[in-house]
């Protein structure tokens, strides 16, 4: 290694991004995670100035004056917002870096395996807008897989299930390629949606996007609790306009999360149609590694054993794998140039 290089890597503060709907978690190289927030921008309407970002941001949610909104810049896994998406980046990656501010970092970012060409362009020019060097996308299926453990290298048949906020990637990988892959825009996010709605319908009651992620995580269930448990909760009463306080079971969230739930098993069973009957074999040995916030969702993993009938595990830590793969790759020159799209 040369000076320059070596000066290089002294100076410079490359990163791997998983830039989600629900939320942004940088890994810099040599350091780990350094940062895992929300991905909501708090934007003032009248000065079109940022006001907050991260976590900061989303404790806004709900509670601003009507002139300051708080804004998620990725919709399904893709760019909404494109400026401030830019915003957002910028901020992350300078809260990230260590080293010399003069020397821009190459980035791997984690991308939904079926986004179209312009979708992947518009991550890539909000990156480069951002400052980065060089831009590297990587399919999340795969940084997940890798961020995992999985041997995707040999030739054998892995199924890794990712369900982010705004997307859910379902794909079977060998020989350091996807064999089949399905990218659906139901996650974590539409499970929120989909309890508001609930709650809506059945008690004349609104929610906030805050109260209902607090309900899908603390009774949210895909397949009965051991024990039946319940939650109160706040809103305003859509009939009388004032505040009011009900109580919701496990059961009913249950139901209100059935669509979701059964839309996500259903990729799986497509996926797994599509699967040749080699790879089908290692899979009934080696069976489907869940990944992503959403399969945190309690008793996911059971439900889906029941309907597959296959071994299921829930990866050690779901909500980083994504970004811990990236992050290899980013170190590893060799998975750098067999995975990496380079723009």
């Amino acid at each position: 290694m040369g000076l320059f290089s070596k000066m290089y890597n002294l100076l410079s503060s490359d990163l791997a991004i998983d830039l989600g709907t629900a939320n942004t978690l940088v890994f810099a190289k040599g350091r780990g995670i350094l940062i895992r927030e929300p991905s909501i921008v708090a934007l003032d309407k009248n000065t079109e100035k940022i006001q907050a970002i991260g976590r900061e941001a989303k404790e806004m949610l709900g509670k601003t004056p009507s002139h300051i909104v708080a804004i998620r810049p990725m919709k399904d896994g893709v760019i909404a917002n494109f400026e401030v998406t830019e915003k957002m980046l910028e901020f992350f990656i300078k809260k990230s870096r260590l080293g010399s501010q003069v020397l821009r970092p190459r980035i791997v970012i984690g991308i939904p395996s079926e986004i179209t060409q312009v979708e992947r362009r518009a991550v890539r020019d909000a990156a480069v807008r951002a400052r980065a060097n060089e831009v590297i996308l990587i399919e999340q299926a795969i940084a997940s897989a890798i961020g995992v453990g999985l041997p995707i290298t040999e030739a054998g048949g892995n199924m890794i299930v990712d369900i982010g906020g705004g997307t859910t990637d379902v794909a079977v990988i060998s020989l350091s390629g996807i064999v089949t892959a399905k990218s659906i825009r139901t996650a974590s996010n539409e499970m929120d949606e989909a309890i508001i709605q609930y709650v809506k319908k059945k008690y004349n009651l609104l929610i906030g996007e805050k109260t209902a992620e607090r309900i899908k995580i603390e009774i949210g269930s895909a397949y009965p609790l051991d024990e039946s448990v319940e939650m109160e909760i706040k809103g305003r009463d859509l009939a009388h306009g004032i505040p009011k306080t009900i109580t919701v079971s496990d059961n009913e969230i249950r139901e209100a999360l059935e669509d979701v739930v059964h839309t996500i098993i259903e990729a799986v069973r497509v996926t797994l149609e599509k699967t040749p009957p080699e790879l089908s074999a290692d899979i009934v040995d080696r069976g489907i590694i869940l990944s992503g916030g959403g399969a945190l969702l309690k008793n996911f993993d059971i439900r889906l054993r029941e309907e597959t009938s296959l071994p299921v595990f829930l990866a050690e830590d779901p909500l980083s794998s994504v970004v811990l793969g990236a992050g290899q790759i980013l170190e590893n020159v060799d998975l750098l140039k067999k995975f990496g799209q380079i723009f």
